[in-house]
């Protein structure tokens, strides 16, 4: 049995962060706004003739194997795939896999690799393919690979696609997918890699215990943050896309608030350039500290806006937004 799965990643338009458990439980009514993107991470499973299972990384290089999958060591080389690979008990298979995102890039790649993951020994074993299941497997296991909580946003997109809503509510995670004009939206948004890989595991456990030990700032800051995407929410299925980009600046303004890492100079530097072409808005995705951000502006300043922050040193990425999540094939 050969499998090929691939999985989108995302940009997080408003509400990130919040989303790490228990976080999200002290803020009533939060939510995550998010769109899924076409750069995707793919998985390649294919069965081996003799006992032997066999991982690779073609993005960084890397190989680990073992006879059986219980000698895997998931403090080897690729602790990821490792530790999926252990949890689905996979015999007999060679896992291969590789991403269109830059590393680092903010945009969930890890997370839609688990999904593929995931997605793609679940059905080689037999497993649940349930999507309930898979999202809260992907999730257990990154927590695992980077020692740190993970939100739950990131793997929504990966599984669904579309834009969504992701409500945090203290019976449970709930996406709700939105209508929204994915053109217009794209038209909008230029996407950058600013050539700075980021840690998310280092900002975001900083910010969880800073809000855990009371600190009333933090707290503020994600009301506040909470408050726009509620707002972008109404915005965007309005197609209000003025108080889009007005949101946007105000989630930028939040985010750099919760700690002195978020923003850096080169980020600053590029939002500079773009805002000095035309563009309204801007943020890091994801936790920030380097990685991808994107700019917002009306569709004309679109090409203006991709020049500055090429010339700038930035890599613009070409992507849509993608309605499809995991695919199995």
């Amino acid at each position: 049995m050969d499998i090929a799965a691939s999985a989108p990643t995302r940009l997080d338009l408003a509400g990130g962060t919040i989303d790490i458990w228990p976080l999200y439980l002290f803020h009533d009514g939060a939510a995550t706004l998010n769109a899924a993107i076409s750069l995707r991470a793919h998985v390649k499973v294919k069965s081996l003739p003799d006992e032997r299972v066999e991982l690779q990384s073609l993005d960084t290089a890397r190989q680990a194997g073992a006879r059986h999958w219980s000698e895997l060591d998931p403090g080897g080389p690729l602790p990821l795939l490792t530790l999926v690979a252990r949890h689905y008990r996979a015999e007999r298979v060679a896992v291969t896999t590789r991403a269109e995102s830059p590393a680092g890039a903010g945009i969930a790649g890890s997370s839609a690799l688990t999904i593929a993951l995931c997605g793609a020994l679940a059905r080689f074993t037999g497993a649940s393919m349930n999507p309930d299941d898979l999202l809260q497997v992907a999730m257990n296991i990154e927590c695992q690979t980077i020692h740190v909580p993970t939100g739950v946003q990131d793997y929504r997109p990966a599984m669904y696609g579309g834009v969504a809503a992701i409500e945090l509510r203290p019976d449970g995670v709930k996406r709700v997918a939105l209508d929204v004009d994915h053109r217009a939206l794209e038209q909008r948004i230029v996407l950058a890699y600013t050539g700075e890989p980021r840690l998310s595991g280092t900002n975001n456990w900083e910010i969880t215990k800073r809000h855990i030990d009371g600190d009333r700032e933090i707290f503020d800051c994600f009301e506040r943050i909470r408050d726009t995407a509620a707002a972008m929410r109404v915005a965007l299925t309005r197609g209000d896309w003025d108080e889009v980009g007005r949101q946007i600046a105000i989630e930028w303004d939040n985010r750099k608030r919760l700690a002195p890492g978020v923003t850096t100079p080169i980020i600053e530097e590029l939002i500079a350039r773009a805002s000095a072409a035309g563009a309204t808005a801007a943020k890091v995705c994801g936790a920030g500290g380097g990685g991808c951000l994107f700019c917002y502006g009306p569709p004309p300043v679109r090409p203006a806006v991709a020049r500055a922050l090429a010339e700038g040193g930035a890599r613009v990425l070409d992507y849509r937004i993608e309605k499809d999540g995991l695919q199995l094939g």
